[in-house]
């Protein structure tokens, strides 16, 4: 397969469903091997299961693409290290990160529990520190290796971390957070060949549609709506940032209205902040 992406290899986390499935068959489209990371869980991150991740595979393979499944938990340092080195032993490298992965644990502020708020800072947030981590340790080694780098990360941040959302304290907080790191990492990780950008895609999936009720749900069929949208989402974020096109994009945060939007749930405005000149 050909296209922007040919001969990049990218792991995507939450490729199983939603927005990082159809990231993953995209990128397989434009011609990436990939590795589709899922725990198969429930919106609130319960339960488990290979299932959503294979059936990736599958479609990836039936298209004559390169793809591979992995169960890691996204925010465990020594699965994510796994992870990593799974990648470069299937495909012989690693040129893109796309972290998405992530569930919700809904709830008023002054509900919301420890234990909630710790599922989901620890999912979304560490979930993206993890894999980026071991990427970034890996590309530096490279470089110093006299091997030239380039590598993209691609986090998945949200209005929500920017302006906030009712009843999402923990998954606002996170999404501000993945923001802000994303920053940091455009501007260490720059010498080494890396670039880092942020998507704040709003879109409808199985999450946005717990979340928001009636304001999400898809007229007509569901499933053909949803397979539409996210199409679209895919197309003209995460791929172009992925490509090797695409060099002088780096520290962006970028929004896309894919679907219908929920009033509670503002988009979020793009940012290009100064370049760190120490």
């Amino acid at each position: 397969m050909t296209g922007i992406c040919e001969g990049r290899v990218a792991i995507v986390t939450g490729a199983g469903r939603g927005i990082g499935r159809e990231h993953a068959l995209e990128l397989a489209r434009q011609g990436a091997k990939v590795v589709v990371n899922d725990l198969g869980v429930s919106n609130s991150g319960e339960g488990g299961g290979s299932g959503p991740a294979d059936e990736v595979v599958r479609a990836i393979l039936d298209m004559g693409g390169e793809a591979v499944a992995n169960g890691a938990d996204v925010a465990d340092w020594g699965q994510t290290e796994a992870l990593v080195r799974q990648t470069i032993d299937a495909f012989g490298g690693l040129d893109v990160v796309v972290n998405n992965a992530g569930f919700v644990r809904d709830r008023m502020f002054v509900s919301c529990s420890e234990e909630e708020w710790d599922a989901v800072i620890r999912v979304h947030l560490k979930g993206h520190f993890c894999i980026a981590r071991h990427a970034a340790a890996y590309w530096r080694g490279r470089v110093k290796a006299g091997e030239q780098v380039d590598a993209r990360i691609i986090n998945t941040s949200s209005g929500a971390g920017v302006l906030g959302s009712v009843g999402q304290s923990s998954y606002s907080a996170a999404k501000g957070g993945i923001a802000t790191l994303t920053l940091v990492q455009a501007a260490e990780l720059g010498r080494y060949g890396v670039t880092a950008n942020a998507i704040c895609p709003i879109a409808r999936t199985r999450m946005t549609e717990g979340a928001f009720g009636d304001s999400m749900k898809a007229p007509g069929s569901r499933a053909r709506n949803r397979a539409r949208l996210l199409g679209v989402s895919g197309r003209s974020l995460a791929e172009p940032l992925a490509s090797s096109t695409d060099t002088a994009v780096n520290r962006q945060s970028t929004s896309a209205n894919v679907g219908t939007r929920p009033r509670s749930a503002p988009q979020s405005k793009p940012f290009s902040p100064k370049p760190n000149r120490s």
